[in-house]
């Protein structure tokens, strides 16, 4: 086994036990409730798969990229809501019930419309839709579909085995960072001196304002949720995904890598100014 073996094997540990932890810590039954609304399900795919990857297309259009970094930046713009996306709703005090639905929604929806989209809007990319969609079934439905049936049925047991899951997410979110500043650090060096950071962060302000404005009469909260949900990427999904693609090259696995550290920082600041509209001071520390 050589190291980018076991670094495609950390990558799915991580994945796999990220989605497992954000099924765990949901509240199914709520979920369920929530997803009876209209408004919400037309305005979750609307800014998950319609404005998101048609505003990732026009800033590859209108800023310069390489081939391989836009089509990394347009694959990341179709994975809403990140592993950590229940801490930040929970330091903005936002709608947790509105979350959970949200959560179960965007990763059907990951797993529904990446397959399709993907290979239509990066010409460049030579997997098909089965190709792709066979990894988001296994690695990205299945576990967060898992976690979310043990805590509906056992609840008991979902307490206890998510401290387990979640560590485990931990320990192998900080063995792929090393894995990437070992095999990628170049690449990341060179991708932080052109345009493509500025379109990642570009595209994710955006997305943050422009789900949380225009929230078509949600309440505060479930306006919170929803921003902090379109500007998390599921980097988890988007790895699932990345491992389907045959000799991917490194600048479209450098720009998956700068998505997650801007949008951690972002959704971060963002938790705290939602916190201070819902009248709520924002949680430092769990």
């Amino acid at each position: 086994m050589n190291v980018q073996d076991f670094f495609r094997i950390s990558v799915v540990i991580f994945t796999v036990s990220n989605l497992v932890a954000m099924g765990l810590e949901s509240n199914p039954r709520e979920a369920i409730r929530t997803l009876r609304s209209t408004r919400f399900i037309v305005l979750t795919l609307a800014w998950g798969w319609v404005a998101g990857p048609a505003l990732a297309w026009l800033i590859t259009r209108i800023i310069p990229m390489q081939e391989s970094q836009a089509a990394g930046f347009i694959l990341a713009s179709m994975a809403p809501t990140a592993p950590f996306y229940p801490l930040v709703v929970r330091r903005a005090h936002g709608d947790m019930d509105f979350a959970a639905a949200l959560i179960l929604l965007a990763t059907v929806g990951t797993v529904a419309f990446m397959p399709i989209m993907v290979p239509l809007m990066n010409k460049g990319l030579t997997v098909n839709a089965w190709a792709i969609a066979k990894p988001l079934l296994i690695m990205v439905l299945l576990p967060l579909m898992t976690g979310l049936v043990l805590r509906l049925y056992n609840p008991s047991f979902a307490d206890k085995l998510f401290p387990f899951i979640k560590q485990t997410g931990i320990l192998f979110t900080l063995i792929i960072a090393v894995f990437i500043v070992a095999l990628y650090g170049r690449e990341m060096l060179s991708a932080m001196g052109s345009y493509a950071v500025g379109a990642e962060a570009l595209f994710l302000i955006i997305m943050t304002i422009a789900s949380y404005k225009i929230g078509f009469g949600l309440k505060q909260k479930q306006r919170s949720a929803m921003s902090l949900g379109m500007c998390t990427r599921n980097i988890a999904a988007v790895f699932g995904v990345y491992l389907a693609i045959p000799n991917p090259d490194p600048g479209l696995f450098v720009m998956l890598v700068l998505v997650v550290t801007l949008t951690g920082i972002i959704s971060f600041v963002s938790a705290i100014i939602f916190a201070r509209n819902a009248g709520i001071p924002a949680v430092v520390a769990e």
